[in-house]
C-alpha cells in the first residue's frame, strides 16, 4: 500500500447521509481496472458512510472509465469472469422485473432506469410492458445499446427536465456509489417520483461476508468509480434524510459470486481462484438468504413518507 498524504479534516464535506463532520480512516482500497492507484476510504463515525478519498474531480473522473473491461459500458464478453457474468445476467432480468412489480404493486407502469448502462434491463422491461426511459451518462454505452438491443438511451442530462410525479418507479442498479452529488440526486427523485411511487436502489454492501473476507482487494469498492460505499444503516440514513420510507431490503443474490470471483484475481490467485471464489460467494449468499444484511449487494426500496 501507499502513503496518501493527508487534508486537513475541515477539508472533508459534511457526509450526505446524516450530516455529520466526524470521519476516521477506514483503510485504503487500490484501482485494480484501470489506474492501479490507491485511494483510501473514510468512514463517518456516526451512520458509517464510507467515501472514496479523494474524490478525482468530475472532470478527471472520465479516464477511470477508460477501459474495454468495463463491462457495464462495453458489454464485453471478454474472460471467463465476464462471460459469468452474461449469463448471470439473463436470470437476472427476470428477477429484477419480479422485485419491480412486487415493490411497487404492478405489472406495468412508468418506469425511469437511471445508469442503464447497454440497456438490457430498460429493454426487458418495455418489451414487457413497461413504459420506460433510461437514461446513461457514457456515449458509448449508448451506442451499445443503440447497435444491439434498438433501445434507445438518453444522455444524463435528461434527469434534469423530467416532470415532477412522472414516474411509479425509479430504478438504480449499482448507481448510487458513482454519484457526486448523492444529496441532489435524492431530493430530484423525491420530486418525480409519484406519491405512491417506489425509488429502488441497488449498492454494494461494504459489511457483507465477501467484503469482510477480502479487505482491501474485495471488487466491489471499485475505486475510484465508486465514490461511496455503503452499509445497511448508512442507506437508511439517506433515505429517511430525504423522506423516503425503507418499505423493503432484497439481497441480490449471485451478486457475491462475481464479486468474489473478480477479488481471487486480483489477488492473483491462480488454479484455486474458482473454488475460493465459489465458497466465498456461497458463504455470502446462504448467510443472506437469513439476514439481508449479510449480503454482497442490496436493493433498497422506499416510497415518499407522508
Amino acid at each position: 500500500m501507499m502513503t496518501i498524504p493527508d487534508l486537513p479534516e475541515e477539508a472533508l464535506p459534511p457526509c450526505p447521509a446524516c450530516k455529520s463532520q466526524s470521519w476516521r480512516k477506514a483503510g485504503q482500497a487500490k484501482d485494480y481496472s484501470v489506474s492501479g492507484e490507491w485511494f483510501e476510504l473514510r468512514e463517518c463515525n456516526t451512520c458509517g458512510l464510507r467515501m472514496t478519498y479523494p474524490h478525482p474531480d468530475e472532470s478527471e473522473i472520465g479516464r477511470y472509465y477508460a477501459s474495454l473491461e468495463y463491462i457495464s459500458h462495453s458489454d464485453t464478453r471478454k474472460g471467463l469472469t465476464n462471460k459469468l457474468y452474461h449469463a448471470a445476467r439473463q436470470y437476472m432480468l427476470s428477477k429484477k422485473f419480479n422485485w419491480v412489480c412486487q415493490a411497487s404493486g404492478r405489472n406495468q407502469g412508468t418506469l425511469l432506469d437511471v445508469g442503464a448502462g447497454t440497456g438490457h434491463f430498460a429493454h426487458y422491461m418495455q418489451a414487457h410492458g413497461w413504459n420506460v426511459v433510461a437514461l446513461e451518462p457514457d456515449s458509448s454505452a449508448r451506442k451499445v445499446a443503440l447497435d444491439k438491443l434498438e433501445m434507445k438511451i438518453e444522455p444524463l442530462e435528461i434527469l434534469a427536465i423530467q416532470q415532477p410525479h412522472s414516474y411509479d418507479v425509479i430504478t438504480l442498479w449499482h448507481v448510487m456509489e458513482h454519484v457526486y452529488d448523492l444529496n441532489g440526486y435524492m431530493d430530484h427523485f423525491r420530486t418525480i417520483l409519484k406519491p405512491d411511487g417506489v425509488l429502488m436502489i441497488a449498492v454494494p454492501n461494504y459489511t457483507s461476508f465477501d467484503a469482510s473476507r477480502y479487505g482491501a482487494q474485495w471488487a466491489a469498492y471499485d475505486v475510484p468509480r465508486h465514490l461511496w460505499h455503503f452499509s445497511p444503516g448508512s442507506m437508511e440514513k439517506l433515505m429517511t434524510l430525504h423522506h423516503f420510507s425503507l418499505v423493503q431490503k432484497t439481497a441480490m443474490p449471485l451478486d457475491a459470486f462475481y464479486v468474489s470471483m473478480l477479488s481471487e484475481k486480483y489477488k492473483g490467485n491462480g488454479l484455486a481462484a474458482l473454488p475460493a471464489a465459489l465458497y466465498s460467494g456461497f458463504r455470502t449468499f446462504w448467510s443472506s438468504r437469513h439476514h439481508e444484511d449479510h449480503a454482497s449487494s442490496i436493493i433498497y426500496s422506499g416510497k415518499p413518507a407522508e
